[in-house]
């Protein structure tokens, strides 16, 4: 037998990632962070493309072989947080590049069952990259790089994303970004990050695409307006008073104590959880000359302009502090993608309690709504000299009665005077 061949640390590791023993699984999970780290420190010791794809095919295993929410929500966020331990901007670009690359790859070969699991890595991922960002200041170079990225990995023409991928990036997107900058981010910023969905929504082909960018991004800015107006001028009222909430503890609280990692943890959560109802700022002029100026291209698609035409009016119309919907309910601006079904809703039930008014009206203003007196009181107003119409007049109201058809032995007595037979043996039996 010849010596046996050593395979390289990134397949070993992936093997181990897919195994089918949980114990195996969480502890290449954590020796793949120690390698990151111990790799990406030298100077020489970066990953390529290849080597990470075989990574990321581990982790993806990881993760299919997992079951339970909680188990697998923990597994996801350990596996979105090793963008952190890179130590360069670019191996983090490049981390993330064949994340996306192994999604499309794989994702249609993941069942139904396993669909939850994988989109909620999706947004781990999508929010630890955000944060990634955040920690560095949301630098101009930065942002445009992943920006970039992710357009070319999901949103482009020529990228492999399935439907499915790019529908729930679209989704995610807002949301995800309000929990990480709404606190910090400007108006300005805000808009850098929305531009590259401006320019793929006036140029795409894809009906799917432009519908949920228009949805799920310009529609989603334009119900959260009223929210957004109001919380700034929380802020403004805030600044101006000098009522900024202390974060200091109260004297005697255990929390004035050093915690430790797992309280550390706990407070980041609930810190990303009030983040959660902060709501993101823009300029909505801005977002409409940015529109209007891609819209009104020559190869833009006539479908696109004539869709991006009407956000740009709603936009308009806040820029002036006009409001398209002044009724919506306030579940309708946290929920960016049921806002018209709310509407809907509203709207049937305001219908149904009118004819519930009215229908009150009516028996109030009759003292006595029993059957009984109603009819009393109709013979006893009907004029005397004017005849009533019988049941059986052709002028009545309402639908018409149906006949009563005669039955047999009646219909053969009056064609020829006699009953049918079977009729007759039964009436003479009997007789006797």
């Amino acid at each position: 037998m010849g010596p046996r061949v050593q395979l390289p640390p990134e397949i070993q590791l992936a093997q181990r990632l897919a195994g089918n023993e949980q114990v195996t699984r969480d502890r290449a999970v954590r020796k793949l962070r120690k390698y990151i780290v111990a790799r990406t420190q030298r100077a020489e010791g970066g990953f390529t493309h290849d080597e990470l794809l075989k990574v990321w095919k581990g982790l993806f295993y990881c993760m299919w072989m997992q079951d339970k929410p909680l188990l697998q929500e923990e597994l996801g966020r350990t596996i979105s947080q090793l963008i952190h331990a890179f130590q360069s901007t670019d191996a983090q670009h490049l981390f993330l590049q064949t994340f996306w690359q192994t999604m499309n790859r794989e994702w249609m070969g993941i069942d139904r069952l396993r669909l939850d699991k994988f989109y909620l890595l999706m947004r781990m991922v999508l929010h630890e990259s955000l944060k990634a960002l955040k920690t560095r200041g949301w630098d101009e170079r930065s942002t445009e790089q992943l920006l970039e990225l992710l357009m070319t990995e999901i949103l482009h023409p020529d990228s492999q994303a399935p439907s499915g991928v790019k529908s729930h990036f679209i989704e995610i997107f807002l949301e995800e970004l309000t929990k990480v900058g709404a606190h910090e981010l400007t108006a300005d910023q805000n808009l850098r990050l929305i531009g590259p969905f401006c320019t793929v929504a006036a140029r795409t082909q894809d009906s799917l695409v432009l519908h949920n960018i228009t949805r799920g991004i310009f529609e989603a800015i334009v119900e959260q307006a009223p929210l957004a107006i109001e919380d700034l001028m929380k802020e403004l009222e805030e600044e101006q008073d000098g009522d900024a909430p202390s974060r200091e503890p109260p004297e005697g609280s255990v929390s004035g104590a050093e915690p430790d990692a797992g309280q550390e943890q706990v407070g980041d959560d609930e810190e990303e959880e009030d983040g959660a109802g902060t709501i993101l700022q823009f300029d909505y002029e801005a977002i409409a000359n940015r529109l209007f100026e891609m819209a009104s291209r020559q190869d833009t698609p006539p479908q696109n302009r004539k869709r991006l035409y009407k956000v740009i009016r709603k936009l308009q119309a806040l820029s002036e502090g006009l409001f398209p919907e002044d009724d919506i309910p306030e579940k309708a601006y946290r929920n960016p993608r049921g806002g018209r079904r709310v509407r809907m809703k509203k709207r049937l039930y305001e219908s149904q309690l009118q004819s519930k008014i009215g229908r009150a009206a009516e028996e109030a203003s009759c003292p006595d709504p029993s059957p009984a007196s109603a009819r009393r009181r109709r013979s006893a107003g009907a004029d005397p000299a004017v005849p009533r119409e019988q049941p059986g007049d052709r002028g009545r109201r309402g639908a018409p009665r149906r006949r009563r058809r005669p039955w047999a032995g009646a219909r053969a007595k009056a064609a020829g005077g006699q009953a049918p037979k079977a009729k007759r043996k039964r009436a003479l039996e009997g007789q006797k």
